[in-house]
């Protein structure tokens, strides 16, 4: 029999996203083919502390992994403690490769990517470059413009500028939009602080809340509009998934919404849109996916006008929730894949993608000598 792969579980992270991070990897380590992997779960605190997990996985989700953690590290901190980049128990020796289920800055946005380069560790989705510009939803607005993928109209701003004059940010933004109008931080997912302004007191807090959480903000003009989803998945063939759409128990898809309203928003797979609508859908989501440099999996999200029925972008999320109930594991249950085979995809990807890589700096240094 094969030996199992040693599938390191990375959740937590300091990002507003952490929660839901823990909500994904709890239901990801559930699902996992437990005689293919030998799983390792590695957490990572609100502080920036990586630590060892051995314990109940509901204990991931209510948040008490940490302390179960910090006790089996106290404990025996030679068995417990580990080098990310380094020759001291490296991280490296104890996994085949990681699927980092992470949310947000710390863990979409690039930077954990670039330290598993560093360790020389394979890794589940997109690489430095796709999580960097599909995580930033103003660089990913200019490739998608420069690629001709229709986008909403937007601008952005900086918190530093807003600080120090908001009447005149304000009143910039009144002069280019009407209201209402979507406030969005950059370099965050999941809705975390994103609102709906519908006149300039609700401009002015939008704002505020949108600057805790990053120090560039999008303002975007309101589409009534449906808002439609669908999945990719794959490396330089990618393929796309059924495509659903989201109906919110809200004035929009938020955080509360998504997570915590008790399954009053509703999932729609497949979505009840035309055939030809659809085919654009997935046929501009690959289009999007390959223009980010995307590779493993992302989820790419959609408006639908109500008025004109003209199709828009809205972003590409590079590690989507995998809750039980997220959109993108049930978009590829649609089609036949089941959660765990799934999983199994992108572990495969991520191995061929770090192959590739390999074969890649092995030819270099041939050519080289």
């Amino acid at each position: 029999m094969a030996s199992k792969i040693k599938l390191g579980i990375v959740f937590g992270g300091r990002s507003g996203e952490h929660v839901v991070s823990l909500m994904s990897a709890t239901s990801v380590i559930r699902a996992v083919d437990k005689q293919k992997y030998d799983i390792i779960c590695i957490g990572i605190t609100r502080q920036g502390r990586w630590m060892l997990y051995e314990g109940p996985v509901e204990n991931i989700e209510n948040g008490q992994w940490e302390e179960i953690a910090q006790n089996l590290y106290d404990q025996n901190p030679n068995q417990y403690a580990f080098d990310l980049i380094g020759t001291h128990n490296p991280l490296k020796d104890k996994v085949d490769v990681v699927f980092p289920v992470l949310h947000g800055p710390y863990g979409e946005d690039g930077t954990i990517q670039g330290l598993f380069e560093m360790a020389d560790i394979p890794y589940v989705g997109a690489g430095v470059l796709g999580s960097v510009t599909a995580m930033d939803k103003a660089c990913s607005k200019v490739l998608f413009e420069r690629e001709n993928l229709p986008i909403c109209d937007y601008t952005v701003i900086f918190r530093k500028d807003f600080e120090e004059e908001p009447n005149k940010i304000i009143a910039q933004i009144e002069k280019d939009f009407d209201y209402p109008v979507f406030i969005k931080p950059a370099n965050l997912g999941s809705s975390v602080g994103i609102s709906k302004a519908h006149n300039p007191k609700e401009l002015s807090e939008g704002l505020l809340e949108a600057c805790r959480y990053d120090r560039k903000i999008i303002i975007e003009e309101f589409i009534n509009c449906r808002e439609i989803e669908t999945g990719v998945m794959g490396n330089d063939n990618p393929k796309a998934a059924a495509v659903g759409e989201i109906i919110p128990s809200k004035e929009f898809y938020d955080y509360e919404a998504k997570y915590f309203d008790g399954g009053k928003s509703k999932i729609c797979i497949p979505a009840n849109i035309k055939k030809e609508q659809e085919e654009k859908i997935r046929a501009l989501a690959i289009d999007a996916y390959k223009a980010l440099d995307c590779c493993g999996f992302a989820r790419v999200d959609f408006f639908i006008s109500k008025e004109t029925e003209k199709i828009y972008i809205n972003e590409i999320n590079t590690i989507p929730g995998f809750t039980a109930f997220s959109m993108f594991p049930l978009l590829w249950e649609e089609e036949g894949v089941e959660y765990s085979k799934l999983i199994d995809k992108l572990i495969a990807y991520a191995l061929e993608k770090y192959e590739e890589k390999s074969r890649n700096a092995l030819k270099l240094e041939v050519e080289e000598a």
